[in-house]
């Protein structure tokens, strides 16, 4: 059901079964998939494809330009993926040419009220972003990785998945898979046993992970001593890890 008082451009393309609520609008170049649920005073400006079956509250804003003062107008994108929930007030803003012009969200995903999405970053699958998480432009968050409320996420920042950050924390540089954070600056603290085992991982696994993480953080090796060291684990699920530290371009917090 379309609500009388949504204003939808000609332009815009949606798809059957849509539910847009009062006074929300719908900009030019506007794509959203089946069975999705756009509650009432939503504004989504694209060019923004969204897919099928997610769920849009009140207040939102979605696909606005972005606030990098480089922005002069370019047709960047937005694209978010299925499943997702976007509630009250959350900001996701498009790319920038500077980038890869677009921002991108992927499916399964929760984002909880006030949190806001800059410019350029990709957000993976089944994440739980808590109340007023911000990250800046360019950030890329993994899979399965839960942001607790009022983190912060410093621009270009990475984080791995199946991380775990609690709440009001900072986060300056990237954040491996697997690892528990938490302070200003952000620390690591542990792994995320209790997410891991939540996620079907084997108790061989989970123990391999953390010989990782103390290798990394507590054994005084360098970090090069540190992931030959965990290379020799053989342990597939630690492949990931080991890649993430190397590429790691901000450097990755450290106790």
């Amino acid at each position: 059901m379309i609500h009388e008082t949504a204003i939808i451009d000609a332009s815009a393309k949606i798809g059957e079964n849509v539910s847009i609520g009062p006074w929300t609008v719908i900009g030019p170049d506007v794509v959203i998939g089946d069975n999705c649920d756009i509650r009432s005073h939503v504004v989504i400006k694209g060019p923004t494809e969204i897919g099928r079956n997610n769920t849009i509250y009140q207040f939102a804003s979605v696909g606005e330009d972005c606030q990098d003062k480089k922005y002069a107008g370019e047709p960047t994108r937005l694209v978010i993926g299925d499943h997702n929930v976007i509630r009250e007030s959350v900001t996701i803003h498009r790319g920038t040419v500077q980038d890869n012009s677009l921002t991108q969200i992927g499916s399964h995903n929760l984002l909880m009220a006030y949190v806001h999405v800059a410019h350029d970053c990709m957000v993976g699958d089944n994440n739980i972003l808590a109340n007023q998480v911000t990250l800046a432009g360019h950030v890329h968050v993994g899979d399965f990785v839960i942001l607790g409320g009022m983190t912060g996420v410093h621009q270009f920042c990475h984080i791995g998945s199946h991380s775990f950050c609690a709440v009001n924390s900072i986060l300056v540089q990237d954040l491996p898979p697997f690892v528990m954070a938490q302070g200003h600056n952000a620390r690591p603290r542990t792994i995320n046993s209790e997410g891991l085992k939540r996620r079907n991982f084997s108790a061989e696994q989970i123990t391999n992970i953390r010989r990782a993480y103390k290798l990394l953080y507590r054994s005084g090796m360098t970090t090069e001593e540190a992931l030959q060291a965990i290379k020799e684990l053989n342990e597939p699920q630690l492949d990931d890890f080991c890649a993430f530290v190397e590429n790691s371009q901000r450097g990755i917090i450290r106790p």
